[in-house]
């Protein structure tokens, strides 16, 4: 099915049964009826009850199935034990939708999980959904239908507006919707979807792309179960022009664990869902403050009002405050660009002792006299070299006389420039408030978080904009039988794939190994070729800068002995016969089978820096040439590939082919190839080249006792 299909009957309900109804308002069971009656919810109200005639003033009727029509949403309010069967009742009446609050299911272990399985068959068998176990139900705020028990509808409704909240966890939905509600910002719908038996996250974003009153979409995950079904939500918002702004909770230990390369342990889940959100337009935030502060401007300001680029200008009345936020604006990546000559000149004409670079420190003068505010104000505004316009104002609205010129100067600004992203960094009078998010001023009390909501804008623009292009895949050829037997066989299959090797050959004795020496040209290195050591160094298996005949000769010997000493049981196909080569840099890039998204592929700073510095960069596989540079600009170490401080520049272009041919290559393999290690991947300089020094296939089902080295 679909994302999101048969939900109307969820969200927007013509009658709601609840089964399980309690005469008491503060019940589980009677928490739904309460709410629905008290906040006026026009549509028929049904509670079910064997045990009453009436339930808080309603009649009552004794099962689901003497209810006088089918209803279009019933809500489950008994223990896990009998609401197997009442979800089995609610099919055979026709029900369209069924949410269930009870806990006892999968949470817990086996039992629970076959409770669940009765749950999930007897919805899809009769094309009803259903929303739950183990959670908070769902809310559409105008229409006033409620189908949870949260207690943050019990002080009132928050307004309605453009927000739509959709979260696993329920009680950090409502907490979402609490907070949203208490600094103003509207809410359209809310959906939390607990253990997810049916409907999931991907089912609420898809039905809020389609759902007029939400125009942007607040996503809090701690999980994926189905990675297909969560792109197309996503890219149906992001096509929809609906911003998805996600708060992804939890990183996955499991997927850690399971990793037997460097290139598993850093292509973790969490790197994965950076990925997934980049590729299909959602944004990512770390804080419910976020969550809400981003989504509150964006639904302000769309559409056509998010910032254009990453230039900043600050208006301010105090040199102090222009400072700290611009310190605070660069910490996160925006820019406070010099304004033009134009304005500075207007505004020194207005303030002779203002300082109208950038921040501009109109100073006191621009609140003691309106004239001036609204002047200096537009000339700021109309400064197209700033993509948006920041006006702290800490305690400005809280003062009457104060208030009055600001609202009156912001009103007018605002009918002069409709299209320009103004943000306000104030904390006011919640009227005031209100007044200035209808004119298209969104309002942030924090300096820190009005600068990270700013730069997040940037890049909803930025991925709202974005084309995605997707490499084909072709159906791969089996691999040859020696690609997981060592780096040879691995080198080989990757070569065929379009990942740069060297030249290298693997012999069997030592008069074969001064012959490929001679032909290669020293010097030389050798290598121990084994299934059994992915390990070579520790186990004596590799020698380096080989220079002679002689030398060959008695390295060859050395070798063979100190790994007959050390790994007395390892099976040796012969020791490979490589040319030393030289390079400005080195790269270690691979891919992982992720148990949920699928081939991932990784690439990150060669050496002791990938795992030390943690710097990485990770995309669900394939990627174009286009994305696997993109990849490498986002690394922090990128300029030191670029030719930082003189450093020569490495042939960066040869490295993005090199990761997109192996993305390409872990994609068509992903049925057989596990991991995949390459380390290093060897760069030379501008316009010479990359080459795989080493590699390794890791295949499903078998993982070393720890890192290849």
């Amino acid at each position: 099915m679909r994302p999101g299909e048969g939900l109307d009957a969820l969200m927007l309900p013509r009658s709601i049964a609840i089964i399980g109804a309690s005469q008491e308002a503060t019940k589980i069971g009677g928490r739904p009826v309460d709410l629905l009656r008290r906040h006026g919810y026009a549509g028929r109200i049904y509670p079910v009850n064997p045990k009453a005639a009436t339930v808080q003033g309603l009649k009552a009727y004794a099962s689901v199935a003497e209810v006088p029509e089918a209803p279009d949403l019933a809500i489950i309010a008994v223990d896990a034990e009998r609401a197997g069967e009442a979800v089995e009742q609610c099919a055979a009446r026709g029900v369209r939708s069924v949410v269930v609050f009870s806990s006892g299911f999968a949470e817990l272990g086996e039992q629970g999980r076959a409770m669940q399985d009765r749950l999930r068959l007897a919805a899809r068998n009769n094309g009803m959904r259903l929303l739950g176990p183990n959670c908070l139900g769902a809310v559409s705020i105008a229409e006033k239908s409620i189908a949870t028990f949260s207690i943050v509808l019990e002080q009132g409704m928050p307004t309605a507006g453009a927000l739509g909240i959709v979260s696993q966890s329920g009680n950090l939905g409502s907490y979402t919707m609490r907070l949203a509600s208490e600094r103003g910002v509207g809410v359209s719908r809310f959906i939390t979807t607990g253990n997810e038996c049916d409907i999931d996250i991907a089912d609420g974003i898809a039905w809020m792309a389609r759902d007029p009153a939400t125009k942007v979409i607040l996503c809090c995950l701690e999980a994926c179960r189905d990675a297909g079904r969560l792109i197309s939500a996503l890219e149906e918002a992001r096509d929809a022009g609906k911003p998805v702004i996600a708060m992804k909770i939890g990183t996955s230990a499991a997927g850690q664990a399971a990793a037997a390369s460097h290139t598993g342990a850093m292509a973790g889940s969490d790197a994965v869902f950076d990925a997934l959100f980049a590729r299909c337009g959602a944004v990512r935030v770390r804080s419910i403050d976020e969550l809400i502060d981003l989504g509150h401007a964006a639904s302000i300001l769309l559409p056509d009002r998010l910032p254009k680029g990453p230039g900043i200008a600050i208006l301010t009345a105090s040199g102090g405050f222009g400072v700290l936020l611009a310190d605070a604006a660069q910490a996160v990546g925006l820019s406070l660009p010099e304004l033009d000559e134009e304005t500075q000149r207007k505004i020194l004409e207005l303030v002779p002792f203002a300082s109208a670079r950038n921040p501009v420190d109109a100073t006191a003068q621009m609140s003691s006299r309106p004239d001036l505010l609204e002047k200096i104000m537009s000339a700021v505004v109309a400064d197209e070299r700033a993509d948006t316009v920041i006006l702290p104002l800490p305690f400005s609205l809280h003062l009457p006389r104060l208030r009055s010129i600001y609202m009156d100067t912001l009103r007018n600004i605002r009918a002069q420039f409709p299209a320009r992203s103004i943000v306000l960094c104030v904390d006011g009078p919640e009227d005031a408030l209100t007044e200035l998010h209808a004119l298209g001023f969104p309002t942030i009390a924090s300096f820190d978080g009005c600068c990270a909501t700013v730069a997040a804008l940037v890049r909803l623009q930025a991925v709202a904009r974005r084309p995605q292009d997707k490499p084909a895949i072709e159906r791969a050829q089996p691999l040859a039988a020696d690609a997981f037997r060592h780096e040879l066989g691995a080198k080989r299959a990757l070569a065929d794939a379009g990942v740069p090797v060297l030249a290298e050959r693997l012999v069997q004795d030592v008069d074969a190994a001064a012959r490929a020496a001679t032909d290669i040209g020293y010097p030389v290195v050798l290598k121990i070729a084994s299934p059994d050591l992915p390990h070579k160094t520790e186990a004596g298996g590799v020698v380096v800068g080989v220079g002679s005949e002689a030398d060959v000769r008695r390295a060859y010997a050395q070798m063979l002995d100190r790994v007959a000493t050390r790994a007395p049981h390892a099976a040796i196909d012969g020791v490979i016969v490589a040319p030393m080569a030289k390079g400005v840099a080195e790269l270690i890039l691979g891919s992982r089978v992720d148990p949920v998204f699928g081939p991932v592929v990784m690439v990150g700073l060669g050496g002791i820096f990938a795992e030390i510095l943690q710097d990485s960069a990770v995309q669900m596989a394939p990627v174009s040439e286009a994305q696997a540079m993109a990849m490498l600009k986002s690394l922090k170490a990128f300029a030191v590939l670029d030719g930082a401080r003189g450093r020569p520049r490495a042939d960066l272009e040869a490295a993005a082919r090199a990761v997109a041919a192996l993305s390409r290559f872990a994609a068509a393999h992903a049925d057989t190839i596990a991991e995949i290690d390459v380390n290093p991947l060897l760069l030379r300089g501008e316009g010479e080249g990359a080459v795989a020094l080493d590699a390794l296939l890791i295949p499903h089902g078998k993982f070393p006792a720890h890192e290849h080295h």
